[in-house]
């Protein structure tokens, strides 16, 4: 009798929960219902994931191998010099437009869809970075970036995507493919803006002067990053969706972003959801407050760094650059891609283990600021030795990049982030194209000023790692 007083009480609970987790015409319940029963990984769901984190990361790195030339071909610089500021609001505008939508697209995904954002997403790619790609002004390439940027809310809809379509055992590895498409298209990106630029230039016997590529050299990367997007907009009609169309429980709200942490240190236990009942004292709360700015200096400091890079690696050698053509810059930015995934998946794991992340920004830090120095005086090197040292010197800058708060940020962490990346390639080709104008200065003349203040930026952030600033957590202290 007890066990059919149990089995009674039990069974309307059990259909109350099935009742609760399973609506009828919602796609979420219904996908929910369809994962429950699958057994391996989804593939299907974990290539949506890839391609489209991809599509996104492409507009952003094919961008800077062809930028210094793009400007001087619009002749809005007046001077050589001046190229670097124009080129730094066109790197700019990109991230100012998606640092004004990104929480707008967050909110749409969480009301109308994870697919719908998704769509119109890729199709803002396909549309104006094709237009950047046609630009015949200087306003032109601006507006278009900008668009680009503020109507492309892909990641962190595609973050909460990815978690959605797998099963718990399986979320881990679904986030790792968020970062592993940022890593290949940090490859292929800079390969497709380097060597398909100026193709009329590069490539006389395919491309005539007079046919479209000709008339306008920087089309053809953009129009090929275009069609994998358009490619991918189509293969979206059989997207699934996973947003719940009726009120559900806001337990997993944290989960990205304790997942993220999990993946960067797995002892780590991610405190985040007491945050969510004292917004109040947010902002009074100084270990998440220390550990944002943080992430903010080094975030403008890796921004920074990669508009320099490609200004002064083709700005010509009279004004302190290296004279390269696109094409060796973008199969330097490419290596140094392919160097950062190798690193990121199989080494930076094991350096946490052994030194924690706080420890090895630390070192991280120390050991960038000699390479940068070191930059300025490549342009005493040529031929093969110059590009191997470049080669060299980028693919350790990048590896040593402090990641310490990569992951793991909260909301508040990007709105940062995404101001900061905003602002620093504007202000970067500010400092690039005033360092050119004083070539014969008695401190640090020429590019050395540029790369002596990216140090000072460094040194910032490496000094802001350190107590008293920055409050760190037990498990960090125990590395």
């Amino acid at each position: 009798m007890a066990a059919n007083e149990e089995e009674e009480g039990t069974s309307p609970l059990l259909s109350k929960e099935e009742e609760r987790r399973h609506h009828p015409g919602c796609p979420g319940c219904d996908h929910d219902r369809r994962k429950d029963l699958q057994t391996g990984l989804p593939y299907k769901e974990f290539s949506y994931v890839w391609m489209i984190c991809l599509t996104t990361a492409l507009p952003i790195s094919s961008l800077f191998p062809f930028l210094y030339f793009m400007i001087r071909d619009l002749h809005v610089a007046k001077r050589t010099e001046d190229i670097g500021f124009y080129a730094g609001f066109v790197g700019a505008s990109f991230m100012f437009g998606r640092c004004l939508t990104s929480t707008l697209w967050g909110i749409a995904a969480d009301r109308i869809g994870r697919k719908p954002v998704v769509v119109f997403g890729i199709l803002s790619v396909v549309i104006f970075n094709t237009l950047f790609g046609l630009s015949v002004t200087y306003w032109m390439a601006i507006a278009t970036r900008f668009l680009l940027g503020a109507l492309n809310g892909l990641l962190g809809p595609m973050k909460a995507y990815a978690i959605e379509v797998c099963r718990p055992e399986h979320e881990p590895l679904a986030l790792s493919l968020v970062s592993t498409a940022w890593g290949i298209g940090l490859i292929i990106g800079p390969a497709l803006g380097g060597y398909l630029a100026l193709p009329a230039e590069k490539y006389p016997n395919i491309f005539s002067p007079d046919s479209l590529f000709g008339r306008f050299p920087y089309f053809l990367p953009c129009l090929c990053t275009s069609v994998f997007a358009a490619i991918v907009l189509i293969s979206c009609i059989w997207m699934p969706e996973t947003l719940h169309k009726h009120k559900v429980s806001d337990d997993g709200n944290q989960s990205v972003e304790a997942l993220e942490a999990h993946l960067i240190d797995p002892k780590e236990e991610v405190g985040q959801s007491n945050s969510s009942n004292t917004k109040k004292s947010l902002f009074k709360n100084w270990p998440l407050m220390s550990s944002i700015i943080v992430y903010c200096v080094f975030s403008f400091h890796d921004m920074a760094y990669t508009e320099v890079f490609s200004l002064w690696a083709e700005s010509d050698r009279k004004y302190g650059g290296l004279s390269l053509s696109s094409e060796d810059v973008g199969q330097t930015l490419a290596i140094t891609g392919a160097s950062l995934l190798v690193y990121q998946l199989f080494m930076y794991p094991s350096i946490i283990k052994v030194l924690g992340p706080i420890k090895s920004s630390q070192i991280a830090a120390v050991l960038c600021i000699p390479i940068l120095f070191a930059y300025p005086y490549m342009t005493y090197l040529s031929g093969p030795g110059l590009s191997i040292v470049l080669n060299i010197a980028s693919v350790i800058k990048n590896n040593l990049g402090p990641q310490n708060q990569r992951g793991a940020a909260n909301g508040l962490a990007m709105t940062g982030m995404s101001f900061f990346k905003a602002i620093a390639p504007a202000g970067a080709g500010i400092v690039f194209s005033w360092a050119q104008k004083r070539q014969h200065a008695f401190f640090f003349p020429g590019d050395q000023m540029v790369f002596f203040l990216l140090n000072i930026i460094e040194l910032l952030g490496l000094v802001l790692t350190f107590r008293p600033f920055l409050a760190v957590p037990e498990q960090y202290e125990r590395n």
